[in-house]
Protein backbone atom coordinates (compact mmCIF):
# COMPACT_ATOMS: atom_id res chain seq x y z
CA UNK A 1 0.00 0.00 0.00
CA UNK A 2 1.11 3.65 -1.08
CA UNK A 3 1.90 5.21 2.53
CA UNK A 4 0.83 8.99 1.71
CA UNK A 5 -2.16 9.54 3.50
CA UNK A 6 -4.19 12.03 2.57
CA UNK A 7 -6.86 12.26 5.13
CA UNK A 8 -4.31 13.27 7.75
CA UNK A 9 -2.93 16.09 5.39
CA UNK A 10 -6.61 17.42 4.98
CA UNK A 11 -7.04 16.93 9.07
CA UNK A 12 -3.91 19.12 10.09
CA UNK A 13 -4.72 21.71 7.56
CA UNK A 14 -6.41 24.20 9.66
CA UNK A 15 -7.83 27.78 7.88
CA UNK A 16 -9.46 30.27 9.96
CA UNK A 17 -11.62 33.07 8.98
CA UNK A 18 -10.64 36.71 9.98
CA UNK A 19 -12.79 36.80 13.46
CA UNK A 20 -11.71 32.80 14.50
CA UNK A 21 -14.38 31.26 12.30
CA UNK A 22 -13.93 27.44 12.32
CA UNK A 23 -15.08 28.27 8.78
CA UNK A 24 -13.25 30.82 6.58
CA UNK A 25 -15.36 33.96 5.99
CA UNK A 26 -16.80 34.39 2.41
CA UNK A 27 -14.83 37.03 0.12
CA UNK A 28 -17.70 38.59 -1.58
CA UNK A 29 -16.16 40.54 -3.83
CA UNK A 30 -15.04 40.78 -7.48
CA UNK A 31 -11.90 43.79 -6.61
CA UNK A 32 -9.76 44.62 -4.39
CA UNK A 33 -8.31 47.70 -2.67
CA UNK A 34 -4.53 48.92 -2.81
CA UNK A 35 -3.32 51.17 -0.53
CA UNK A 36 -0.17 52.70 -3.23
CA UNK A 37 -0.36 52.80 -6.76
CA UNK A 38 2.85 50.85 -6.66
CA UNK A 39 1.78 48.02 -4.47
CA UNK A 40 -0.14 47.26 -7.99
CA UNK A 41 1.82 48.25 -10.24
CA UNK A 42 4.41 45.52 -8.40
CA UNK A 43 1.31 43.01 -8.96
CA UNK A 44 1.01 43.45 -12.49
CA UNK A 45 4.89 43.33 -12.83
CA UNK A 46 4.98 40.00 -10.93
CA UNK A 47 7.13 41.14 -8.43
CA UNK A 48 5.20 40.46 -5.46
CA UNK A 49 2.58 37.46 -4.23
CA UNK A 50 -0.12 36.89 -1.90
CA UNK A 51 -1.96 40.33 -3.02
CA UNK A 52 -5.69 39.82 -4.54
CA UNK A 53 -6.25 42.29 -7.35
CA UNK A 54 -9.59 40.66 -9.03
CA UNK A 55 -11.16 37.68 -8.62
CA UNK A 56 -10.49 36.10 -12.05
CA UNK A 57 -6.96 36.20 -10.60
CA UNK A 58 -7.30 35.08 -7.48
CA UNK A 59 -10.21 35.45 -4.66
CA UNK A 60 -9.27 34.48 -0.91
CA UNK A 61 -11.90 32.36 -0.55
CA UNK A 62 -11.24 30.05 -3.42
CA UNK A 63 -7.63 30.46 -2.34
CA UNK A 64 -8.48 28.22 0.62
CA UNK A 65 -10.08 25.80 -0.72
CA UNK A 66 -7.14 25.62 -3.70
CA UNK A 67 -4.78 25.11 -0.75
CA UNK A 68 -7.01 22.38 0.74
CA UNK A 69 -6.90 20.60 -3.03
CA UNK A 70 -3.27 20.63 -2.50
CA UNK A 71 -2.94 18.88 0.17
CA UNK A 72 -5.59 16.24 -0.36
CA UNK A 73 -3.24 15.46 -3.78
CA UNK A 74 0.25 16.21 -2.07
CA UNK A 75 0.96 18.90 -4.66
CA UNK A 76 3.01 22.32 -3.92
CA UNK A 77 -0.32 24.27 -4.78
CA UNK A 78 -3.40 24.00 -6.84
CA UNK A 79 -6.27 26.13 -8.65
CA UNK A 80 -10.09 26.07 -8.48
CA UNK A 81 -12.13 26.47 -11.57
CA UNK A 82 -15.92 26.57 -12.29
CA UNK A 83 -16.00 22.76 -13.69
CA UNK A 84 -14.07 19.68 -14.34
CA UNK A 85 -14.12 20.39 -18.19
CA UNK A 86 -12.65 24.07 -17.60
CA UNK A 87 -9.25 22.63 -15.60
CA UNK A 88 -8.47 20.09 -18.23
CA UNK A 89 -9.82 23.13 -20.74
CA UNK A 90 -6.92 25.46 -19.28
CA UNK A 91 -4.37 22.57 -18.01
CA UNK A 92 -4.28 21.29 -21.67
CA UNK A 93 -3.84 25.21 -23.22
CA UNK A 94 -1.25 26.34 -20.95
CA UNK A 95 0.97 23.03 -21.61
CA UNK A 96 0.13 22.72 -26.05
CA UNK A 97 0.44 25.02 -28.74
CA UNK A 98 -0.27 24.90 -32.16
CA UNK A 99 1.81 21.69 -34.03
CA UNK A 100 2.37 20.27 -30.16
CA UNK A 101 0.59 16.34 -29.73
CA UNK A 102 -0.86 14.59 -26.79
CA UNK A 103 -1.00 11.05 -26.12
CA UNK A 104 -4.39 10.29 -24.45
CA UNK A 105 -5.84 7.26 -23.48
CA UNK A 106 -8.47 6.30 -25.19
CA UNK A 107 -11.42 5.18 -22.56
CA UNK A 108 -11.53 8.78 -20.84
CA UNK A 109 -14.61 10.79 -20.18
CA UNK A 110 -16.76 11.62 -23.60
CA UNK A 111 -16.60 15.29 -22.52
CA UNK A 112 -12.68 15.12 -22.61
CA UNK A 113 -12.75 12.84 -25.83
CA UNK A 114 -14.91 15.29 -27.46
CA UNK A 115 -12.10 18.26 -26.66
CA UNK A 116 -9.22 16.21 -27.47
CA UNK A 117 -10.89 14.36 -30.97
CA UNK A 118 -12.98 17.73 -31.88
CA UNK A 119 -11.66 20.95 -30.94
CA UNK A 120 -7.70 20.69 -30.41
CA UNK A 121 -7.21 19.84 -33.84
CA UNK A 122 -8.41 23.25 -34.47
CA UNK A 123 -5.33 25.26 -32.76
CA UNK A 124 -3.68 22.63 -34.14
CA UNK A 125 -3.26 20.32 -31.75
CA UNK A 126 -2.70 16.58 -32.47
CA UNK A 127 -3.92 13.75 -29.83
CA UNK A 128 -3.42 10.09 -30.48
CA UNK A 129 -5.40 7.30 -28.74
CA UNK A 130 -3.86 4.54 -27.22
CA UNK A 131 -4.82 2.12 -25.06
CA UNK A 132 -2.87 3.20 -21.88
CA UNK A 133 -2.15 0.14 -20.42
CA UNK A 134 -0.20 -0.53 -23.44
CA UNK A 135 3.53 0.91 -22.24
CA UNK A 136 4.96 0.31 -25.77
CA UNK A 137 2.30 1.82 -27.66
CA UNK A 138 2.42 4.78 -25.52
CA UNK A 139 6.42 4.47 -26.00
CA UNK A 140 5.81 4.41 -29.60
CA UNK A 141 4.07 7.43 -29.81
CA UNK A 142 6.02 9.63 -27.59
CA UNK A 143 8.23 12.16 -30.37
CA UNK A 144 9.82 15.57 -29.78
CA UNK A 145 6.28 17.12 -29.95
CA UNK A 146 4.49 15.43 -27.50
CA UNK A 147 3.99 18.01 -24.78
CA UNK A 148 1.16 15.33 -22.36
CA UNK A 149 0.31 12.23 -21.81
CA UNK A 150 -2.98 12.23 -20.23
CA UNK A 151 -5.38 9.49 -18.49
CA UNK A 152 -7.37 9.20 -15.46
CA UNK A 153 -6.53 7.20 -12.28
CA UNK A 154 -10.35 5.20 -12.65
CA UNK A 155 -11.17 5.26 -16.47
CA UNK A 156 -14.83 6.28 -16.79
CA UNK A 157 -16.96 4.35 -17.70
CA UNK A 158 -14.93 1.16 -18.25
CA UNK A 159 -12.99 1.12 -14.54
CA UNK A 160 -9.72 0.41 -16.43
CA UNK A 161 -6.89 1.29 -13.67
CA UNK A 162 -3.90 3.61 -15.06
CA UNK A 163 -0.14 2.24 -14.09
CA UNK A 164 0.66 5.82 -13.47
CA UNK A 165 4.36 4.84 -12.03
CA UNK A 166 4.74 3.53 -15.81
CA UNK A 167 3.37 5.68 -17.54
CA UNK A 168 5.33 8.58 -15.35
CA UNK A 169 8.55 6.48 -16.26
CA UNK A 170 8.09 7.39 -20.14
CA UNK A 171 6.73 11.18 -19.35
CA UNK A 172 10.11 11.86 -17.41
CA UNK A 173 12.28 10.00 -19.92
CA UNK A 174 10.86 12.49 -22.75
CA UNK A 175 10.39 15.35 -21.13
CA UNK A 176 6.79 15.27 -21.11
CA UNK A 177 4.12 16.31 -18.83
CA UNK A 178 2.02 13.46 -17.39
CA UNK A 179 -1.89 14.85 -16.29
CA UNK A 180 -4.18 12.76 -14.94
CA UNK A 181 -7.42 12.68 -14.10
CA UNK A 182 -8.72 11.82 -10.31
CA UNK A 183 -12.29 12.39 -10.45
CA UNK A 184 -13.07 8.71 -10.01
CA UNK A 185 -11.03 8.05 -6.91
CA UNK A 186 -10.13 11.22 -5.01
CA UNK A 187 -8.32 9.90 -1.36
CA UNK A 188 -7.98 6.73 -2.84
CA UNK A 189 -5.51 6.58 -5.60
CA UNK A 190 -3.12 10.05 -5.01
CA UNK A 191 -1.32 10.61 -8.64
CA UNK A 192 1.28 13.18 -7.74
CA UNK A 193 2.33 10.79 -5.55
CA UNK A 194 3.39 8.03 -7.61
CA UNK A 195 4.59 10.17 -10.28
CA UNK A 196 1.89 12.49 -12.33
CA UNK A 197 2.69 16.06 -13.16
CA UNK A 198 -0.68 17.40 -13.02
CA UNK A 199 -4.18 16.16 -11.41
CA UNK A 200 -7.39 17.32 -12.29
CA UNK A 201 -10.44 17.05 -10.58
CA UNK A 202 -14.33 17.38 -11.14
CA UNK A 203 -15.03 18.76 -7.69
CA UNK A 204 -18.89 18.40 -9.33
CA UNK A 205 -18.65 14.92 -8.22
CA UNK A 206 -16.84 13.10 -4.85
CA UNK A 207 -15.18 16.05 -3.32
CA UNK A 208 -18.37 18.00 -3.17
CA UNK A 209 -20.82 15.15 -3.01
CA UNK A 210 -23.71 16.91 -2.59
CA UNK A 211 -24.62 17.25 -6.74
CA UNK A 212 -25.93 20.74 -6.50
CA UNK A 213 -22.59 22.52 -8.05
CA UNK A 214 -19.98 22.17 -10.53
CA UNK A 215 -17.04 22.77 -10.46
CA UNK A 216 -12.95 22.03 -11.16
CA UNK A 217 -9.24 21.92 -9.97
CA UNK A 218 -5.69 21.63 -10.93
CA UNK A 219 -3.24 20.15 -8.61
CA UNK A 220 0.51 20.72 -9.67
CA UNK A 221 3.87 22.33 -8.91
CA UNK A 222 3.86 25.94 -7.58
CA UNK A 223 5.12 26.67 -10.90
CA UNK A 224 2.31 25.19 -12.59
CA UNK A 225 0.24 27.02 -11.31
CA UNK A 226 1.92 30.50 -11.27
CA UNK A 227 2.13 29.81 -14.93
CA UNK A 228 -1.95 29.30 -15.02
CA UNK A 229 -2.33 32.18 -13.23
CA UNK A 230 0.01 34.87 -14.95
CA UNK A 231 -1.77 37.87 -15.35
CA UNK A 232 -0.24 37.94 -19.13
CA UNK A 233 -0.12 34.74 -19.87
CA UNK A 234 -2.17 31.93 -18.22
CA UNK A 235 -5.19 29.92 -19.57
CA UNK A 236 -7.08 30.66 -16.02
CA UNK A 237 -6.74 33.67 -15.54
CA UNK A 238 -7.13 34.79 -19.48
CA UNK A 239 -9.87 32.21 -20.29
CA UNK A 240 -11.68 33.24 -17.00
CA UNK A 241 -13.35 30.19 -15.74
CA UNK A 242 -13.81 31.43 -12.35
CA UNK A 243 -15.55 29.65 -9.33
CA UNK A 244 -18.32 31.81 -7.48
CA UNK A 245 -16.81 32.38 -3.93
CA UNK A 246 -19.89 30.97 -2.30
CA UNK A 247 -19.51 27.58 -4.45
CA UNK A 248 -15.83 27.58 -3.13
CA UNK A 249 -16.91 27.84 0.74
CA UNK A 250 -19.65 24.88 0.12
CA UNK A 251 -17.22 22.49 -1.42
CA UNK A 252 -14.60 23.00 1.52
CA UNK A 253 -17.02 22.19 3.80
CA UNK A 254 -17.68 19.23 1.97
CA UNK A 255 -14.41 18.23 1.77
CA UNK A 256 -13.76 17.57 5.41
CA UNK A 257 -16.16 14.65 5.35
CA UNK A 258 -14.68 13.51 2.41
CA UNK A 259 -12.43 10.32 4.12
CA UNK A 260 -16.19 8.99 5.45
CA UNK A 261 -18.03 9.31 2.56
CA UNK A 262 -15.39 7.48 0.11
CA UNK A 263 -14.99 4.67 2.74
CA UNK A 264 -19.05 4.18 2.52
CA UNK A 265 -19.26 4.49 -1.35
CA UNK A 266 -16.64 1.78 -1.16
CA UNK A 267 -17.96 -0.30 1.19
CA UNK A 268 -21.40 -0.35 -0.47
CA UNK A 269 -19.94 -0.92 -3.99
CA UNK A 270 -17.81 -3.80 -2.88
CA UNK A 271 -21.11 -5.55 -1.82
CA UNK A 272 -22.97 -4.62 -4.37
CA UNK A 273 -20.40 -5.93 -7.10
CA UNK A 274 -19.85 -9.01 -4.95
CA UNK A 275 -23.31 -10.31 -4.96
CA UNK A 276 -23.94 -9.55 -8.29
CA UNK A 277 -20.85 -11.49 -9.33
CA UNK A 278 -22.60 -14.41 -7.11
CA UNK A 279 -25.61 -14.46 -9.63
CA UNK A 280 -23.84 -14.85 -12.81
CA UNK A 281 -23.43 -10.70 -13.65
CA UNK A 282 -20.44 -10.14 -15.04
CA UNK A 283 -19.21 -6.95 -13.15
CA UNK A 284 -16.72 -4.04 -13.87
CA UNK A 285 -15.06 -2.94 -10.27
CA UNK A 286 -11.88 -3.12 -9.01
CA UNK A 287 -12.36 -4.49 -6.06
CA UNK A 288 -13.21 -7.59 -7.30
CA UNK A 289 -10.24 -10.25 -7.68
CA UNK A 290 -11.30 -10.82 -10.94
CA UNK A 291 -11.00 -7.22 -12.46
CA UNK A 292 -7.79 -7.37 -14.70
CA UNK A 293 -6.71 -4.05 -12.67
CA UNK A 294 -7.40 -5.35 -9.13
CA UNK A 295 -3.85 -5.87 -8.10
CA UNK A 296 -2.53 -3.45 -10.02
CA UNK A 297 -5.08 -1.32 -8.01
CA UNK A 298 -3.94 -2.69 -4.76
CA UNK A 299 -0.56 -1.49 -5.56
CA UNK A 300 -1.65 1.85 -6.20
CA UNK A 301 -3.88 2.98 -3.42
CA UNK A 302 -3.97 4.36 -0.13
CA UNK A 303 -4.95 2.39 2.62
CA UNK A 304 -8.20 2.69 3.90
CA UNK A 305 -10.54 4.06 1.43
CA UNK A 306 -11.80 0.96 -0.64
CA UNK A 307 -12.05 0.65 -4.44
CA UNK A 308 -14.24 3.53 -5.26
CA UNK A 309 -18.02 3.62 -5.31
CA UNK A 310 -18.08 3.11 -9.38
CA UNK A 311 -18.88 -0.32 -10.87
CA UNK A 312 -20.88 -1.03 -14.04
CA UNK A 313 -22.09 -3.77 -15.82
CA UNK A 314 -23.56 -5.12 -18.89
CA UNK A 315 -27.40 -5.40 -20.20
CA UNK A 316 -26.65 -7.22 -23.10
CA UNK A 317 -28.22 -4.73 -25.44
CA UNK A 318 -29.41 -0.92 -25.24
CA UNK A 319 -33.51 -2.12 -24.79
CA UNK A 320 -32.64 -4.68 -22.15
CA UNK A 321 -30.17 -1.74 -20.21
CA UNK A 322 -32.88 0.85 -20.94
CA UNK A 323 -35.67 -1.38 -19.06
CA UNK A 324 -33.40 -2.08 -16.29
CA UNK A 325 -32.85 1.12 -15.70
CA UNK A 326 -35.85 1.78 -15.55
CA UNK A 327 -37.36 -0.96 -13.38
CA UNK A 328 -34.54 0.30 -10.73
CA UNK A 329 -35.49 3.45 -10.89
CA UNK A 330 -39.61 2.14 -9.85
CA UNK A 331 -37.69 -0.05 -7.41
CA UNK A 332 -36.27 2.91 -5.79
CA UNK A 333 -33.11 1.61 -6.29
CA UNK A 334 -31.45 5.45 -6.85
CA UNK A 335 -31.57 7.96 -9.72
CA UNK A 336 -31.71 7.76 -13.52
CA UNK A 337 -29.68 10.34 -14.05
CA UNK A 338 -25.77 11.44 -15.16
CA UNK A 339 -22.80 12.23 -12.82
CA UNK A 340 -21.63 10.94 -9.75
CA UNK A 341 -20.57 11.01 -6.58
CA UNK A 342 -24.23 11.60 -4.65
CA UNK A 343 -25.32 10.14 -1.80
CA UNK A 344 -27.93 8.31 -3.56
CA UNK A 345 -27.22 6.08 -6.40
CA UNK A 346 -27.04 7.26 -9.99
CA UNK A 347 -27.09 4.86 -13.39
CA UNK A 348 -27.13 5.53 -16.27
CA UNK A 349 -26.13 4.04 -19.93
CA UNK A 350 -22.49 5.79 -20.92
CA UNK A 351 -22.95 4.64 -24.87
CA UNK A 352 -26.16 6.71 -25.24
CA UNK A 353 -25.54 9.18 -22.63
CA UNK A 354 -22.09 10.19 -21.23
CA UNK A 355 -19.95 8.55 -23.71
CA UNK A 356 -22.36 9.13 -26.51
CA UNK A 357 -19.21 11.52 -28.47
CA UNK A 358 -17.16 8.52 -28.63
CA UNK A 359 -18.58 7.26 -32.13
CA UNK A 360 -19.52 3.91 -32.00
CA UNK A 361 -17.41 2.16 -34.02
CA UNK A 362 -14.78 3.73 -31.55
CA UNK A 363 -16.96 2.63 -28.71
CA UNK A 364 -16.97 -0.82 -29.54
CA UNK A 365 -13.09 -1.03 -29.85
CA UNK A 366 -12.52 -0.09 -26.75
CA UNK A 367 -15.23 -2.52 -25.50
CA UNK A 368 -17.92 -0.25 -24.52
CA UNK A 369 -21.15 -1.84 -25.23
CA UNK A 370 -24.43 -0.40 -25.81
CA UNK A 371 -26.08 -2.28 -23.02
CA UNK A 372 -22.93 -0.97 -20.18
CA UNK A 373 -25.28 0.31 -16.72
CA UNK A 374 -22.35 2.32 -15.37
CA UNK A 375 -23.30 3.14 -11.78
CA UNK A 376 -22.43 5.46 -8.46
CA UNK A 377 -23.41 3.86 -5.40
CA UNK A 378 -24.65 6.16 -3.38
CA UNK A 379 -24.34 6.15 0.77
CA UNK A 380 -27.05 4.00 1.75
CA UNK A 381 -27.55 2.66 4.80
CA UNK A 382 -29.19 -0.51 4.12
CA UNK A 383 -27.26 -1.94 1.01
CA UNK A 384 -28.56 -5.07 1.52
CA UNK A 385 -31.80 -4.05 0.88
CA UNK A 386 -30.69 -2.00 -2.09
CA UNK A 387 -29.05 -5.23 -3.76
CA UNK A 388 -32.35 -7.06 -3.17
CA UNK A 389 -34.03 -4.02 -4.81
CA UNK A 390 -31.11 -4.42 -7.99
CA UNK A 391 -31.91 -8.11 -8.05
CA UNK A 392 -35.62 -7.86 -8.20
CA UNK A 393 -35.07 -5.27 -11.19
CA UNK A 394 -33.11 -7.79 -13.23
CA UNK A 395 -35.54 -10.43 -12.46
CA UNK A 396 -38.38 -8.70 -13.69
CA UNK A 397 -36.56 -7.35 -17.00
CA UNK A 398 -35.72 -11.25 -17.76
CA UNK A 399 -31.61 -10.78 -16.66
CA UNK A 400 -31.78 -13.91 -14.02
CA UNK A 401 -28.41 -15.79 -13.61
CA UNK A 402 -29.57 -18.86 -15.98
CA UNK A 403 -30.04 -16.16 -18.92
CA UNK A 404 -27.10 -14.34 -18.52
CA UNK A 405 -23.91 -15.29 -20.39
CA UNK A 406 -20.70 -16.29 -18.23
Amino acid sequence: MHKFDPCREIQDYLVFGEYGDVNPSVTDSSTYTFLNPKTMKDLFDHEIEGCFLYSRHWNPTNKHLSEALAKLEGSESAIVTASGMSAISCAVLQLCSNGDEIISSRTIYSGTYAFFKNFLPKVGIKVHFVDTGDIDAVKSLANSKTKMIYCESISNPLLEIADIPKLSDVANQNNIKLVVDNTFSPMMISPIQLGADIVIHSLTKYINGTSDCVAGCICSSKEFINQMTDINSGASMLLGPVLDSYRAASILKNLHSLHIRMKKHSENAMFIAENLEKIGIKVFYPGLPSHKGHQLMKNLMNEGFGYSGMLAFDAGTMEKADELMEAMQKESVGYLAVSLGYFKTLFSSPGSSTSSEIPKEEQASMGLSEGLIRFSIGLDNNIERTFERIKNSLIKVGIPKSEKKE
